[in-house]
């Protein structure tokens, strides 16, 4: 009986805990993000260039530059004390430099893939190159921005990085199923909708991206009402929450080349892709290459992703499959266990 009264007041004291905290919660403002320092080294437009202020007293030779996706705020890799992949990379000695985007403006609706892999990247892997001193440099490429990091490498066969590192990066976009289906051509009329807006609200990216799981949200605000009571998972499901609403808007060519040329087509998979009169042949490029990906991405399945390894034409190559999601992967506590250790041993021996 004894054990039963425990039991029963151990919950009444968290469903107390549950409503003072979730008073708290609706009351109190958005959790800081972005904490590491850092400056700005470069900007263009809505590209900004940034470096991570290094904090070991012995640096890697060779520097990092991370490429984020254009739809996707450079934060969720900088979220939080312990939860910071900028912060680890930093502690262990890399120097870190960064590509993140604001909002495209009306004047940007016409950007392309060669803005981003002609000029954009090889602009800011020469910053780099000026900043640190160092002609080499490893590129690491997240979903999105690894598809624009394998296009640039594919399209500089004679100045490759470093080191090459992809997080779950699509491929075969025709074992992106959901996706497929989202913007069928037989019923999803792109033109229109690039031709009428310019530039694609972020609205309609993040409402593609919720379509693939409808019922994520629900849960997750039910999991994060029974977890209320603990601030540490509290602080954590904010950050990841507002990161994943904080979606950008798409430039509209880009996005008429990726619905045209990389869905319907799928001419990256079949190396047929052709960028300012040039073709982005993945077998081109020979820098040492790790992709790591997820065994539970609803976002970029392992089909879709598992490709890139047989494509390269590098002879250092490697892949990872890990326990996770699409953004547990990369950023959170299980990836401060799985992925950032693994890449801090393969990319170690890599970087002197």
């Amino acid at each position: 009986m004894s054990a039963t009264a425990d039991r029963i007041q151990n919950e009444v004291e968290r469903a107390i805990q549950r409503s003072i905290k979730g008073l708290e919660y609706f009351s109190s403002p958005a959790p800081v993000v972005g904490h590491t320092p850092k400056d700005v080294v470069f900007e263009r437009g809505t590209l900004h260039l940034y470096h991570y202020r290094p904090v070991a007293d012995e640096i890697y030779r060779i520097p990092i530059l991370i490429v984020m996706a254009t739809s996707n705020r450079g934060y969720i890799l900088d979220l939080a004390p312990g939860q910071s992949f900028v912060e680890y990379m930093i502690g262990r000695g890399y120097d870190v430099y960064l590509i993140d985007w604001s909002p495209p403006t009306a004047a940007d609706s016409e950007l392309r893939f060669e803005d981003y892999t002609l000029r954009f990247i090889p602009e800011c892997v020469q910053r780099v190159r000026d900043d640190s001193g160092e002609s080499d440099v490893t590129v690491i490429g997240y979903c999105m921005g690894g598809v624009l990091s394998v296009m640039w490498a594919a399209l500089h066969p004679d100045d490759q990085p470093a080191n090459l590192v992809c997080f779950t990066t699509p491929i075969d976009f025709s074992r992106m199923e959901l996706f497929a289906k989202w913007s069928d051509r037989r019923y999803f009329d792109v033109d229109k909708l690039v031709d009428s807006t310019g530039n694609v609200p972020s609205e309609l990216i993040f409402t593609g991206f919720e379509m693939l799981r409808p019922a994520t949200r629900i849960a997750g605000q039910i999991t994060l009402w029974e977890n209320m009571w603990d601030e540490s998972f509290v602080r954590s499901f904010r950050a990841f929450e507002r990161w994943s609403t904080d979606t950008l808007p798409l430039a509209g060519e880009y996005f008429r080349e990726t619905i045209k040329e990389l869905i319907w087509e799928n001419r990256l998979h079949k190396n047929e892709l052709v960028i300012g009169g040039r073709r982005a042949d993945l077998r081109s490029i020979t820098a040492p290459l790790l992709h790591a990906m997820a065994e539970h991405d609803h976002i970029v399945p392992y089909a879709a992703a598992k490709p890139l390894i047989d494509h390269v034409g590098s002879a250092d190559k490697e892949e990872i499959v890990l326990k996770g999601g699409h953004v547990s992967l990369v950023a959170g506590p299980n990836a401060v266990k799985r992925l950032w250790p693994r890449l801090d041993a393969w990319l170690g021996v890599r970087s002197v």
